[in-house]
């Protein structure tokens, strides 16, 4: 499954849990806040000043290469 912009931090956390350590390494350290479960990973890279298509990718490369 490819991660995109509209999935929530609970469905990627869901997913793979060693997503989390992309989204904390990238500046995202609310990962475990129980509202930031609801947020798109957009939602969340606007508030954090992330660039989603970069974060994004990094995810997608992480996941193929496991």
């Amino acid at each position: 499954m490819k991660v995109t912009k509209d999935m929530t931090i609970g469905e990627l956390l869901m997913m793979d849990r060693g997503a989390g350590m992309i989204l904390m390494q990238n500046g995202m350290h609310c990962v475990g806040c129980p509202s930031a479960a609801g947020e798109t990973l957009e939602e969340a890279s606007l508030v954090h000043g992330m660039n989603c298509d970069k974060l994004v990718t990094e995810i997608n490369a992480y996941l193929e290469s496991k």
